[in-house]
């Protein structure tokens, strides 16, 4: 799996249209801001931080398409394979690296936010910068399970079309908001259980302090079982040559 790891690192970094695409989201978020300048207060580099949920459909979407769809539309899965890599190893091994990437993405952003915000003189406090730092948490966490859980359609159907919808259906909250309207509807418990609650609960669980572990044991059984489902569906499937 090291090999894997290694191979796949090399590949995406060298991946020139990662940084130009990210680029223009900076710039574009960085251009957001300043239009936003005019109107700055003490709790703005707080309460605007909540724009990071657009990066969880926009950077995420990206992420996915190079991490996993790739090596679908370059038939490379059956290099892999056929070089005598289980199925499995390549499964989890993409799991590695969509946390990878994602932790780095939004670890990035929250360190452009805040120094945005300094240099239009509303430099964030130290508790302004653990909200921040929360806010870019949850929304790196949903990344991380909108990924694995659109995998399971990589791996299942190996129709990158296919992989890309279920992500975006999952990045812009649509399958969310279906939910909570089926919840509304059906009265079923089922709001607490989504991946936003959860990672609400998480991130603010560490603000104040007082970390449940129902949250955490939630969105560890999300990426345990879409992980295992999407090793499942690629095992089943016949590689297409």
């Amino acid at each position: 799996m090291l090999k894997l790891l290694h191979g796949e690192v090399y590949r995406l970094v060298r991946k020139r249209s990662m940084y130009i695409y990210f680029a223009v989201l900076f710039i574009g978020y960085c251009m957001l801001i300043f239009v936003r300048s005019g109107g700055f207060d003490a709790e703005s580099v707080v309460s605007d931080s909540s724009y990071f949920s657009f990066f969880t459909a926009l950077a995420g979407a990206f992420l996915f398409s190079a991490i996993y769809t790739d090596d679908l539309n370059s038939k490379n899965l059956i290099t892999l394979v056929g070089y005598g890599l289980s199925k499995t190893t390549i499964v989890l091994a993409k799991f590695i690296l969509a946390v990878v990437f994602s932790g780095v993405f939004f670890a990035l952003l929250v360190g452009v936010h805040c120094a945005m915000y300094a240099a239009f003189g509303f430099a964030p406090t130290g508790r302004d910068v653990g909200w921040v730092f929360a806010f870019g948490l949850k929304y790196c966490l949903m990344t991380v399970v909108f990924m694995t859980l659109s995998s399971i359609v990589a791996y299942g159907f190996q129709r990158t079309t296919f992989a890309l919808v279920a992500y975006i259906l999952f990045g812009f909250s649509i399958v969310t908001s279906l939910i909570k309207a089926a919840n509304s509807v059906l009265k079923l418990n089922l709001t607490d259980w989504l991946a936003s609650t959860l990672t609400d609960n998480i991130t603010l669980g560490i603000l104040t302090g007082d970390v449940k572990i129902t949250p955490i044991l939630g969105y560890a059984a999300y990426l345990i079982v879409a992980v295992a489902l999407a090793a499942v569906a690629f095992n089943r499937k016949e590689m297409e040559f």
